[in-house]
């Protein structure tokens, strides 16, 4: 894949768009504009949300949702997951083939409603005047067809608020238009796999991200809103197979001796990066079928560790005999898991793993079924009057969970942009939904509800959905997490994780290995890419005790400086490791010393020539 062509047309796309977006913006907010006239609603809501977040947020939101839909219509063109292309021409010409349709007089009824329609129609055939029909036509297509992905896709295709249709770029039709540059960009080629997406993503906040580092140089903290830009990078494709084989695959090896899918994945010829043990284990956690695997990444960003443990996932499934109709589904309601602070990257790991999900099975979008990932959201405990919230509390404890237990977790995440996955709820998955039928049949019980009481509903479940996802239920935990050491940390953070992390807190990283740990069940797998510096220095010591006392190296790669091409010269050294949720002293871990490498290249062939 040609990354550099990506991150050219990402960091160009970003910049375009914010320009266009603040020029409709000074367009649509004049005093006597026809925007004033025709949706004075959505300039209402618009003065709103930029009171409160201020033009500059609003601007860089607004532009990352059309470079974020574009992306994902052109994706799914390409693949033709989309009945009609929606912003790409058919062979030979150059307008979008939804528009090219429409001037013939041909409209997908389910997908464009009669009031649409009859709008476009009227402007295709100069009936309604426009200054430029053919661009107003086609953005109600984008329009519509966004909206029509909401059923399928409500977490990438939000219902479009009427400020955001205000604010989409005026030029989509030609050469030099936003649209253009993306069919340039995301070639079929590129298209083959969903990890374009993830790439376009993290191309797109490089210059953010940069400046961010340069603020860390004037000793200017990152804040929770800048921690995503920081944070963000993305994992080598080898070393993610090397992680979701041998802790995933490693597992299912352990309780199916007799599966061949790794040798299988040989014998076609597929890269296989699984470190087979030496000798026969007996002592490991017991599967029964594929449902009952769970993997989560607790630091998930665009999913690219979850695209690969769903192909593995479907291998598994494919050789129990399940029928593959099924097995997209089962796979997603089952076994993946995602947890993000950032609500971008949350939404393209949920696209990823659709897209997977539709390439196995056609009638995939006609499902009901959401991936499983959950982007933690900062939520206020409680908006409500005292003696309400008490009635609430007190019929929630009918449950049988501990009232203090229940009251933490309801006020533990009012900076989770902050804290992510490092949060640590009391109550159990078990305790979580018993709380959740009983706030159900209150809930119906309830008499006289006001708007209050339902924002509180509300913020209660959302609170006990991310307490559910952060307990300890996952056989297999995955993840390259953040990295970022105390000088970076805001004022709260560096506090708080002296508090809660007193073994690991000189780095996000070192946290995740310890709260990874917590989130596996005995016996259960972790399996990480961190920097190296845990394994050497003495602020860490505390930290290598406890693994070494309570948990097993299953293997690790030592990959040094050099493992991520996108990043240049020594500033990070890694490595890769697994480990198992249990102590065996005497098991003889696989060790394979990568340091020597100077690029992806070079530690994947040594790998590769240390497993023979």
């Amino acid at each position: 894949m040609d990354t550099a062509k990506l991150k050219k047309f990402a960091q160009f796309a970003r910049r375009s768009l914010i320009d266009q977006v603040t020029s409709k913006l000074v367009l649509v907010m004049a005093e006597e504009s026809a925007a004033r006239r025709e949706n004075a609603a959505a300039i209402t809501k618009l003065e709103e949300q930029l009171s409160e977040h201020g033009k500059e947020q609003v601007i860089e939101k607004i532009a990352y949702i059309w470079f974020n839909r574009f992306c994902a219509l052109r994706f799914m063109d390409v693949n033709r997951y989309t009945r009609i292309g929606l912003v790409s021409p058919i062979e030979g010409q150059f307008q979008p083939e939804i528009l090219a349709e429409a001037k013939m007089g041909h409209l997908d009824e389910e997908s464009v409603p009669e009031k649409i329609r009859q709008q476009i129609f009227a402007l295709l055939s100069g009936t309604a005047p426009s200054q430029d029909p053919q661009a107003e036509a086609y953005r109600l297509l984008i329009v519509a067809a966004c909206n029509d992905y909401h059923k399928a896709m409500p977490y990438l295709f939000e219902r479009i608020a009427d400020y955001t249709e205000l604010l989409m770029p005026d030029d989509l039709l030609s050469g030099s238009s936003i649209l253009a540059y993306t069919r340039e960009a995301m070639t079929p080629d590129v298209c083959q796999d969903v990890e374009v997406i993830g790439w376009l993503y993290q191309f797109y906040i490089s210059e953010k991200k940069d400046a961010v580092f340069d603020g860390l140089k004037k000793n200017r903290k990152i804040t929770p809103e800048n921690i995503p830009a920081a944070t963000q990078l993305f994992t080598p494709n080898w070393i993610v197979r090397y992680l979701v084989e041998n802790s995933l695959g490693r597992l299912w090896m352990l309780n199916r001796p007799s599966s061949k899918i790794f040798q299988n994945m040989k014998y076609q010829g597929k890269e296989c990066y699984y470190i087979e043990p030496s000798e026969p284990e007996i002592d490991f956690l017991r599967i029964k079928k594929p449902e009952d695997l769970k993997l989560c990444d607790s630091a998930c960003g665009s999913g690219h560790m979850l695209v690969y443990a769903f192909d593995l996932l479907y291998a598994i499934y494919e050789e129990e005999g399940v029928d593959p109709a099924e097995i997209p589904e089962k796979i997603l309601t089952h076994n993946l898991y995602g947890i993000e602070i950032d609500e971008r990257a949350g939404e393209l790991a949920a696209f990823a793993l659709t897209m997977k999900a539709r390439a196995k099975q056609k009638r995939f979008f006609r499902k009901p079924v959401q991936p499983n990932i959950c982007v933690l959201e900062n939520i206020e405990e409680r908006t409500t009057n005292e003696h309400e919230w008490t009635q609430i509390i007190d019929e929630l404890i009918k449950s049988g969970v501990d009232r203090a237990a229940l009251i933490y977790d309801l006020s533990l995440f009012n900076e989770a942009d902050n804290f992510g996955s490092l949060l640590r709820p009391k109550l159990t998955s078990e305790e979580v939904q018993a709380v959740l039928e009983a706030l159900h049949s209150y809930d119906q019980s309830f008499q006289m509800p006001t708007f209050e009481y339902y924002e509180t509903l509300s913020n209660i479940k959302q609170a006990l959905k991310q307490a559910d996802y952060l307990s300890p239920k996952y056989h297999v935990v995955i993840a390259n997490p953040p990295y970022m050491g105390g000088k970076g940390m805001n004022c709260r953070l560096g506090a708080w994780v002296k508090d809660n992390y007193p073994n690991s807190k000189s780095d996000l990283f070192a946290m995740f290995i310890e709260r990874n740990l917590e989130l596996t069940v005995k016996k259960g797998a972790v399996a990480m890419i961190t920097m190296q510096s845990w394994m050497f220095l003495s602020s860490y010591e505390k930290l290598r005790n406890s693994i070494l006392d309570n948990h097993t190296i299953i293997s690790m790669a030592h990959l040094g400086a050099r493992a991520f091409d996108s990043i240049g010269g020594e500033v990070v050294s890694t490595t890769a490791f697994v480990l198992e949720n249990a102590h065996h002293p005497e098991y003889k871990g696989a060790y394979i010393r990568l340091v020597d490498g100077n690029s992806e290249a070079e530690k994947q062939s040594t790998f590769k020539s240390a497993l023979g």
